[in-house]
């Protein structure tokens, strides 16, 4: 299935165009969120922090539904062949074609959680998996004393029906008897070790462990392949602090992306109503929640103070009020549509829609809204082998999101 080009809007003449090809900041395009703000008292500690203007691309492109027979997907990520790697909630992991061919499930992984919004989550495979066929990845892990989130490893078997020697090499204690907030996002850095994004599992009584150095809760953590606290984190030595700390203060990370050319490491967390944040995360830094947020509580109540701003605590690069509610994401470094170099892209699951963000000097400069016709919630997204974007929806499908 092809979505149609003029229900997505794409073409809309007499822009005004950069020598990059984007548009300017000043084409005039309103911004392109227009429902009330749930909290219009709550001011942006800087310009172009929320709201800014809508940006439209130029290039045509389509999105192409690939498959609709995957089950509740999760986490994407492309093998070496070009094939994509998708883990599905209930706990299973599917290789699926280019041209959209899935394989059966593939097993011999640990038990998970797939309750609430636990499960098999984000997934990457090894810098070196051609030749060592290795897989990680991020679950919901049952445990007598609750769940937590987890980090596992195995080896994708040579018939790829299941993963062999599976083990856990994380886990983010404590564990709690919930099933909300579990973060769940995996990336692998240039030094070869794992970053992996966790939720303070939602509730009051957990929240302050966002804020605690002792806990593995509300943060993003930086480990080895053996799941130990990588060197150069900003807390080894630390007395009181896991030295597997990355950042903190984060509500629930479903959102990991490198800069392709700075290498920065950006990331999306979820508000509770309106807040929901993009993040450049640097180590040792604290993000504030819960303690500042530009989100109330789902009561209509403030959260904490109710403040926004507080010395100490960093402020998102963007954030939305209200909810898009931004899962996986990617920046784009393909050059198939060249006014996208180095955009972020982000599937939403309330907003319905894959989020482009264009973004020059760390600043949010331009939006726009893809897809949102299909009123399918965005899960995660990649960019595949070849250039284009493949993103995975609540409802099943694989999209393929190239020019035409």
């Amino acid at each position: 299935m092809i979505v149609p080009i003029s229900s997505l809007g794409l073409v809309l003449m007499g822009l005004t165009l950069d020598a990059c090809g984007q548009q300017s900041a000043g084409s005039g395009l309103a911004s392109v969120e227009t429902k009330e703000p749930n909290s219009p008292n709550y001011k942006p500690a800087f310009a172009g922090q929320t709201r800014i203007a809508g940006t439209k691309t130029t290039t045509p492109y389509e999105g192409k539904v690939l498959t609709e027979a995957l089950t509740s997907p999760w986490g994407i990520t492309s093998l070496p062949d070009g094939r994509l790697l998708v883990t599905q909630r209930e706990g299973s992991m599917r290789i699926v074609t280019t041209a959209g061919k899935v394989s059966e499930p593939i097993t011999g992984l640990p038990a998970v959680n797939s309750s609430g919004q636990g499960g098999l989550l984000g997934v990457r495979v090894d810098p070196d998996f051609a030749t060592n066929r290795m897989v990680y990845w991020v679950f919901s892990e049952p445990r007598p004393d609750g769940n937590l989130t987890a980090v596992g490893k195995g080896k994708l078997s040579a018939d790829e029906k299941k993963i062999e020697n599976a083990k856990v090499i994380y886990e983010a204690t404590p564990a709690y008897k919930g099933n909300l907030h579990y973060g769940g996002r995996i990336l692998i850095d240039k030094q070869g070790n794992l970053v992996i994004s966790t939720g303070e599992r939602s509730d009051l009584v957990t929240r302050p462990q966002a804020q605690s150095l002792n806990s593995g809760l509300g943060k993003v953590i930086r480990i080895t392949k053996e799941g130990k606290p990588a060197s150069g984190n900003p807390f080894v030595g630390q007395a009181d602090a896991r030295p597997e700390l990355y950042s903190y203060g984060h509500r629930n990370v479903q959102s990991l992306a490198f800069h392709p050319v700075t290498g920065d490491l950006w990331e999306g967390e979820f508000g509770p109503r309106g807040g929901d944040e993009i993040n450049r995360i640097q180590p040792g830094k604290n993000y504030g929640w819960p303690t500042i947020t530009y989100g109330i509580e789902y009561s209509g109540q403030k959260v904490g103070e109710g403040i926004q701003q507080k010395e100490g605590l960093e402020q998102p690069v963007y954030y939305w009020d209200p909810s898009v509610s931004p899962s996986g994401m990617t920046f784009y470094s393909a050059n198939n549509v060249p006014e996208w170099k180095n955009n972020l892209f982000i599937g939403t699951l309330s907003g319905m829609h894959v989020l482009r963000l264009v973004i020059e000097n760390n600043k949010v400069v331009g939006e726009e809204r893809l897809l949102s016709d299909q009123l399918q919630r965005f899960r995660d997204i990649t960019q595949g082998k070849d250039g284009a974007l493949y993103a995975i929806t609540d409802q099943g499908r694989l999209y393929r999101i190239d020019k035409k």
